[in-house]
């Protein structure tokens, strides 16, 4: 895995040749098997890795170090792993990033920022049979770049924080072995990157929204839409700006947003920036990590139209990170809007988690 995962980013991030480069990428393990125990539980005092902080059951903080920084050029892999236990459903998972005050311990007060940069969902994952473990893969250049800026290192400590929520109540009656135990999954992160040289441009991050639910009936700044608008201001022009937006809906009632494909509407200083439909792929390549048994994929193998009728994203699959080109941005007021018109939220269950930020050169 290690040397396809470096062939991997010589071609995608740095196009290279992998003959003579392979041994320019850097590994850097930022968590080994940390383990997340049930989401609804007291929060456990079991003992955790070296300079690793569990906030939760289901979700620890670690601080990138120096060396870690060090290792980190414009060319960055993120790459989570997730080592099967004893939760047997598909659940929702998250990557984020801290903007901690330098020098500063972690506390509430001490995070300035907290941005999502990646999710995922865990596949129906039988730990007793084989895959037993699942990867999830981004290209997170612009992480990169933003780790990289001499200004905001000096002014904060970066954090990462790896969530991931479940319950092992199905498993402890289904999977063998799984029996009054409350740990859920292990999970392992790397950053790799290329070590080549380059020059920096200072690019800076604009937080708009961090995994803030939307929907229709509690939490949209529309009564009945499902419209999130957020009116922003910059101090200095941004230039070269593009604008990431992860969605995922969610609601497994029947008739809920899981399972029926909506149109997003992305706007950006009042004009339509752009639509699009989560879903519509074929969720069979994922087939082989979903090794428990489930109502998504059933026992035969479904024709991509079945796939593309109804499904929003695959279980043990990653969420998709939506980048859009803004330009040249002034300094001065800004709109942010997303509107999902059809939906639905039936029986007012369900929400989309919203993630968005701005992220350019700063001038």
């Amino acid at each position: 895995m290690k040397k396809l995962f470096a062939i991997l980013l010589c071609l995608q991030a740095l196009g290279c040749k992998t003959s003579k480069q392979e041994s320019y990428s850097t590994e850097r393990q930022i968590f080994d098997h940390v383990i997340f125990y049930n989401g609804y539980g007291k929060t456990v005092d079991e003992p955790v890795p070296e300079n690793v902080i569990r906030l939760k059951n289901s979700s620890y903080v670690k601080k990138l170090t120096q060396d870690d920084l060090n290792a980190i050029s414009d060319r960055l892999n993120l790459q989570v792993t997730l080592h099967a236990r004893c939760d047997n459903y598909d659940r929702l998972g998250h990557v984020g990033l801290n903007f901690v005050k330098k020098g500063k311990p972690y506390t509430d007060k001490n995070v300035v920022v907290r941005q999502e940069i990646a999710r995922f969902v865990s596949p129906f994952m039988n730990k007793n049979k084989m895959p037993n473990s699942v990867d999830y893969l981004y290209e997170i250049n612009n992480i990169g770049r933003l780790l990289n800026n001499k200004e905001l290192r000096n002014t904060y400590d970066f954090w990462i924080q790896f969530d991931l929520f479940g319950t092992p109540d199905a498993a402890q009656k289904e999977v063998s072995g799984c029996e009054g135990r409350g740990d859920i999954y292990g999970g392992s992160m790397k950053l790799v990157s290329s070590s080549a040289k380059y020059s920096n441009k200072d690019e800076k991050l604009v937080h708009l929204y961090s995994r803030d639910k939307l929907d229709n009936y509690k939490h949209s700044d529309v009564e009945g839409e499902t419209i999130k608008v957020n009116d922003f201001t910059l101090e200095k022009p941004v230039n070269n700006a593009r604008l990431y937006v992860i969605t995922s809906n969610h609601g497994a009632n029947k008739g809920g947003e899981e399972y029926i494909r909506r149109e997003h509407m992305v706007y950006f200083d009042g004009e339509e920036l752009a639509k699009y439909t989560p879903g519509g792929e074929s969720c069979e390549e994922f087939r082989v990590v979903n090794t428990q048994g489930n109502g998504i994929y059933g026992k035969r193998p479904k024709k991509l139209e079945d796939w593309a009728r109804w499904n929003n994203w695959c279980p043990g699959n990653k969420i998709p990170i939506r980048i859009y080109e803004l330009g040249d941005l002034i300094a001065g007021k800004h709109q942010f809007k997303i509107d999902v018109p059809e939906a639905e939220f039936k029986d007012q269950k369900g929400y989309i988690p919203l993630t968005v930020y701005i992220q350019g050169e700063e001038k």
